[in-house]
């Protein structure tokens, strides 16, 4: 019973820290720096997004070549 409930905490754990990893590793956002509390919700925003392209950069490519 407590080795199912903890298979499926992992299993949505790792989908949720792939994508921090994505944004961390591909898009340099490691580092934080303090450029006010706009301009930084706008980095995070953007890079969110490119993020979620990236993650879905294959199926997208199959659809353009469809």
């Amino acid at each position: 019973m407590e080795r199912a409930k903890n298979k499926i905490k992992s299993r949505v754990r790792a989908k949720v820290e792939h994508v921090f990893a994505v944004i961390k590793l591909k898009f340099g956002f490691t580092k934080v720096r303090y450029r006010g509390l706009d301009k930084n919700a706008h980095r995070l925003f953007v890079t969110c997004a490119l993020a979620n392209l990236f993650m879905a950069r294959r199926q997208l490519l199959r659809l353009a070549g469809a």
